[in-house]
């Protein structure tokens, strides 16, 4: 059968898309704010656009960080994109306004120092020896990415549990463009957006289902 996804509404947009793109690859795909859907879904894809702040306000409106945590707990998957990678870090400051994130992992998502933001387009990523997220995915292919607002340092000290993958990318300074955690796997860059090569990542993510 096909694994059932949800794409988590929250009110952040680019969720249409995100949708569309899974659901070429075959699977179910749901959009919801419900949280038993969410919860229960072979995996949960959690978009989001704009923000930090919003996004978080927009997450707690539907409870969608204690979806996260109980869905991690379980061992059952998450796919944040964008800011909806951003969200799962401990806290992010925009305008010099720090807002507290679902803290998944430890840091802060900060503003690129770049001469030039936001970062709008396709860029090269820098791939972690056994990537299961790139697999099949050529050296030197581009994704498509738009933000201002980064990880732009790995602080998970490596613990009793396998270490994360990062894939990095570069865009004025090198920034954190993708995660592969156990169950959770988030990417910086928009898969739904990327061609081809965003397919064959969503794909790699959903034959880790279970």
């Amino acid at each position: 059968m096909s694994p059932k996804i949800a794409v988590l509404d929250y009110g952040s947009g680019n969720l249409r898309s995100a949708e569309r793109a899974i659901a070429r690859l075959g699977p179910e795909v749901t959009v919801t704010a419900d949280f038993d859907t969410a919860l229960e879904a072979d995996g949960l894809v959690v978009p989001g656009v704009g923000a930090f702040a919003a996004c978080m306000n927009g997450l707690r409106g539907v409870r969608g960080e204690q979806i996260i945590g109980r869905r991690l707990a379980g061992g059952r998957p998450v796919l944040g994109i964008c800011v909806g990678m951003q969200i799962l870090f401990e806290k992010g400051v925009e305008h010099g306004i720090t807002t507290d994130g679902c803290a998944e992992w430890p840091g802060a998502v900060e503003r690129l120092n770049a001469p030039i933001l936001p970062h709008m387009g396709w860029n090269t990523v820098e791939v972690p020896a056994g990537s299961v997220l790139f697999r099949g995915v050529d050296a030197g292919t581009r994704f498509y990415f738009v933000h201002s607002y980064a990880a732009r340092h790995w602080e998970m000290e490596p613990g009793r549990f396998e270490a994360p993958l990062v894939t990095w990318a570069e865009h004025g300074e090198r920034f954190v463009a993708a995660v592969e955690n156990g169950p959770l796997c988030a990417t910086q860059f928009h898969p739904e957006k990327s061609g081809d090569a965003g397919a064959e990542v969503l794909k790699n993510w959903l034959s880790t289902l279970s």
